[in-house]
Formats: structure tokens, sequence, C-alpha cells
């Protein structure tokens, strides 16, 4: 589509496909989504699945935690909870009150109060069918329930993970790297190989973590007179003399190029 892509870059298509550039070509799938929840929200502008971070009821969008009432359900309360909508209805005692109100759904502020077959004091605090995740609290005849808040998480979709017994997701921890992957030659190095990047005064090693560290080597010339060695990073003086571009072995003697008359001698020192 007129785009230059990196090898084994990941990209979306309009219409939700889902595609990797892979040796010169275009490899392209639809979109798979798997929504873990009974109430989702539409896929976002831009995205392709639905997300379990609300719920949409009865064509009603509501945010993660929202209490609300159906609009037919008179005293049933919901609550918006991971994309799931669970709804209730308030138990009131069975003895009459005095000033009955019809606009309330009990009549009557007891001081306990009778949910699900079992009795709560006013004010105490219970989870809702054994969910440690959900707190309520029975309040003037009613019952408030509250989902615990779950952090924002930096990490994406396919690395956050739900334990059991948890509330809130948490992001796993990222698969070690095997090596180091070079983007300029496409060489892939395992952890700890040494290598040379074509100078051969600097060396680089792949490190745990999949980061590549060079390190040059400082030359220290001990002699005047050394031989440089094609690929060899400093010059040897243990393997003879360079003298006015020519090599002489160890102990060669030769005429000086300036004057005939002297003597010139390799020595190794």
């Amino acid at each position: 589509r007129g785009i230059p892509r990196e090898p084994g870059a990941h990209w979306t298509e309009p219409g939700c496909q889902s595609c990797t550039c892979q040796g010169g070509r275009v490899l392209c799938d639809t979109v798979s989504c798997s929504v873990p929840c009974s109430h989702p929200l539409p896929a976002p502008a831009g995205g392709c699945c639905p997300t379990c971070t609300g719920c949409l009821h009865e064509g009603v969008a509501r945010a993660e935690g929202d209490v609300f009432s159906p609009s037919n359900g008179n005293c049933t309360v919901c609550v918006c909870l991971a994309g799931n909508v669970s709804c209730f209805s308030p138990e009131c005692r069975p003895e009459s009150c005095p000033n009955p109100s019809a606009a309330d759904c009990c009549s009557c502020n007891p001081e306990k109060c009778n949910f699900r077959g079992r009795t709560y004091a006013h004010g105490a605090r219970f989870s809702l069918d054994g969910d440690d995740c959900t707190t309520c609290v029975p309040l003037g005849g009613e019952v408030e329930c509250s989902f615990t808040p779950c952090p924002v998480l930096d990490c994406p979709q396919h690395q956050r993970h739900l334990g059991p017994g948890q509330c809130c997701s948490t992001c796993r921890d990222p698969p070690a790297p095997t090596g180091c992957f070079l983007d300029d030659n496409g060489v892939e190095f395992p952890i700890g190989q040494i290598w040379s990047p074509g100078d051969p005064c600097e060396l680089c090693i792949c490190q745990a973590d999949g980061s590549v560290s060079c390190q040059r080597t400082d030359c220290v010339e001990t002699c005047p007179y050394p031989i440089r060695i094609p690929g060899q990073c400093c010059p040897d003086c243990s393997a003879g003399c360079t003298y006015m571009g020519r090599i002489f072995s160890n102990n060669e003697t030769f005429p000086s190029a300036l004057d005939p008359c002297l003597s010139c001698i390799c020595l190794v020192r």
C-alpha cells in the first residue's frame, strides 16, 4: 500500500486484519476476539475487540463499578463489574413500619437488614456471595455494593493476567530475551556471544538482558618499529621490525636506506 514495513513489523489494517511483514511478504489474518464478560462495551474507535472495562446494559454504557437501576426494575439495583452486570432486589422486613412511604422500596429504616436469606446489622460490611472483590454495606434497609477499584496497568492486554482469587489483573513478566538482535545486519547473537562489529579494536558482547555492550581496546606501543598485521588490532613488537616501508625479521641485519655505510639490525626488546 505504498508504506515500507520493517521485517517482523506488526500492524492492523482496516477491517480488523492483523498483518505482519515476514521475508518480504505481508501475511494478514482476521483479528480474533476473546470476550470473557456478558455485557462488554463496543470496540473503541480504531479498535477491533469489545472491552470489559465497562458495561453496555439496555443500550446504555456504564462505567466500571457503576451502580444503577434498570428502566423497569422498580427497586432492583444493578452493578457493573468487569463487563458483567449483576442485579438484585432489596429484601424488606415483613413487619409494618410507622408512616410508610410508597416511594420507598422499604418504608422503614430497620436496624438490621435481611439480604439473600441472611440478616446483617446496619452498617456492617460483607462480601457479595463470598466474592472478596465486592464490598456490601446495609444502610437504611438497603444494601449498597461496590467493586474493589483496580490500578491502571501500563502493559498491553496480552501480558495481563487475573490469577485465582485475585480481584485485579496484574502484568506478566515479559519473556526473558534469548539473544541480541541487530537491525543493521539482521544477525542475532546468543547471550554471552563475543564478536567484533568490523573494527578489530572493538569487541561486543550480548548481555543477559538482550542489550549489546561494546568496548574498545587501547593499544600501547612498546617499540618504535612494530609490525602491523592486517585484521589485528594492536601492532606486534615480537614478530620483527618495520623500517622504511620494509619488514625485517628478528636479528636480521640490513643496510640503512639513508646511509649505505651504516648497517642496521632488528632487535626485539
